[in-house]
């Protein structure tokens, strides 16, 4: 495990990590994460988009899969349209 340090919650639900700590791990303002809880725990886990290499086989792999599945692109537009209005 790495460097340990303290923080305080503020009264509007934000944490500060220590200067030391976003130093080490290049941690940059607008860096997303996902936080997880478990039990006493708060994890903090940088979000890395995947590189054009990785997103374009995640593309074909999805292509492959709705093609086998006999999933139509009228059937994709619909099911993004309600993600879109359920926000």
């Amino acid at each position: 495990m790495g460097q340990a340090a303290t923080t305080t919650l503020s009264t509007k639900g934000q944490v500060v990590i220590p200067e030391e700590i976003r130093s080490q791990l290049g941690l940059k303002p607008g860096t997303q994460f996902v936080v997880i809880a478990d039990r006493d725990a708060v994890i903090f886990k940088v979000l890395e988009p995947p590189s054009i290499g990785e997103f374009k086989e995640l593309l074909k792999q999805a292509r492959r899969v709705a093609r086998e599945t006999g999933l139509t692109r009228e059937e994709v537009d619909k099911a993004i349209a309600k993600v879109r209005r359920s926000k």
